[in-house]
């Protein structure tokens, strides 16, 4: 006897391996099939409309059509929508009532992921993307002495940014990361020259991390990792720092080329995986680093051991934190209250469903009052600063701004220091974000 049918779903969702090995996956005709399967199903639902304007256009395609529905839409307007998508998996993960084990079967963001591959494939990737989504390569080039002041100085000047808006396609007005030389690797490796032999274990953590410094943590901001290891140390915590990294992938991902996202993988997991071996958890500062290396490569190489010993081992900091806390092991000696703090709930750190450890943290400091504001900053990394998408990004991101605006915090924060970024552009005051970590070091006062 058939199963009813059910609408939405109740259980808790789960994720099928990407099948990216296999030729199927690259064909176009099988790709629109699905394509028009899962915009009907959403047409139908609507109910990821606030999230990112993926859905929006979408649904003005279905309105603005013949037939009001989806096979009213051109097929080649199906491209429209995946331009729109940044993989941020909100959708999947808090919205859409019919994500496996739902009989419908369906992950808008993997199949967004799959039609980028399709077209990264066909058409690769254009000199603006590759420059964007090569992190690494270019914040090697960009924190080198004396050039760094030259890219800094120049990213600031108006006569530049509208050169590089018209002949690049880096939108103008959007924020730019700074640079710097001394990178959080240089920092960390020229502090740490003995191996720490003083740390407490716990059952749920070893007391041993290594951190993995990430393109951002390292050539763009490094005093949040200098903060990140300030703060583990504080709490009898030793920190080495991974011997070799590249850019974990999520660049290459969010532009489908798969190919990329497993060369990088041969680098890196290999060096953590020796890590966990000998006793080391795995933190990164960034929560989309961690997002891959916890979700995104297990799902592409499901059957690699060590990209699963990695995937264990790897904490959100603050998923670290709580579970030292939960021995006993984090100590609350602040002697700094924060006030009022609004907490911007990042994405990626969202979807690795070990819930809100940041402000769970913050909410330990004394006199301190966190208001967590769970909202996508459209930013994504690199799609806040693409000149067709910029003002769209600033759109997204100003339900985050009316809250500060209302609530007028000491401090506003967020996970990931982009958005944080973004937030900051789009607030328009002079005002600046600072990173959870670095408000917890500031509460501990050293």
């Amino acid at each position: 006897m058939s199963q009813p049918y059910r609408e939405g779903n109740l259980e808790a969702p789960t994720r099928h391996p990407i099948n990216w090995k296999d030729p199927n996956f690259y064909n176009e005709d099988d790709l629109f099939v699905e394509l028009e399967r899962v915009y009907d199903i959403c047409h139908g639902c609507r109910r990821c409309v606030s999230l990112c304007n993926a859905f929006p256009t979408l649904f003005d395609l279905v309105d603005e059509s013949e037939t009001f529905e989806v096979d009213g839409v051109a097929k080649k307007d199906y491209w429209k929508v995946v331009e729109h998508c940044y993989l941020c998996d909100l959708c999947y993960m808090t919205k859409c009532p019919y994500v496996p084990p739902h009989e419908w079967n369906l992950d808008f963001p993997h199949l967004m992921l799959r039609a980028k591959a399709v077209q990264h494939k066909k058409h690769g990737a254009s000199l603006r993307n590759k420059i964007l989504s090569s992190t690494d390569t270019v914040g090697k080039l960009a924190s080198i002495p004396v050039i760094v002041n030259t890219v800094n100085t120049f990213n600031k000047m108006p006569v530049f940014r509208k050169a590089l808006h018209a002949l690049v396609g880096v939108h103008e007005n959007a924020k730019v990361p700074s640079y710097h030389s001394k990178t959080l690797r240089k920092s960390l490796l020229a502090t740490k020259t003995e191996v720490q032999t003083k740390f407490t274990a716990g059952e749920l953590t070893t007391g041993k991390v290594a951190i993995f410094a990430t393109c951002y943590g390292n050539y763009n901001e490094p005093q949040i990792g200098q903060d990140l290891a300030v703060v583990l140390e504080h709490n009898d915590v030793a920190i080495t720092l991974v011997d070799k990294e590249e850019c974990c992938g999520m660049p290459k991902l969010e532009l489908g080329d798969l190919e990329a996202v497993a060369r990088a993988k041969e680098v890196n997991v290999p060096e953590l995986a020796k890590l966990v071996e000998q006793g080391y958890d795995i933190i990164a500062p960034v929560p989309s680093c961690v997002l891959m290396f916890k979700q995104e490569l297990p799902l592409m190489f499901p059957d690699d051991e060590q990209v699963l010993k990695v995937k264990n081992a790897i904490f959100d900091p603050f998923e670290y934190l709580m579970l030292r806390h939960k021995e006993s092991l984090l100590r609350t000696d602040f002697n700094k209250s924060l006030g009022n703090v609004s907490y911007h709930a990042a994405c990626h750190q969202r979807v690795q469903n070990i819930g809100m450890k940041t402000r769970d943290v913050l909410q330990l400091i004394p006199d301190t009052v966190v208001e967590a504001i769970e909202r996508c900053s459209g930013h994504d990394g690199t799609y806040a600063v693409k000149k067709e998408y910029h003002e769209v990004a600033m759109k997204i991101v100003k339900p985050i701004v009316r809250k500060i605006n209302e609530s007028q915090p000491d401090h506003y924060t967020s996970d990931c220091a982009m958005a944080g970024r973004h937030i900051e552009n789009a607030l328009e005051n002079g005002s600046e974000t600072k990173h959870p970590i670095s408000l917890v070091r500031q509460a501990y006062g050293i």
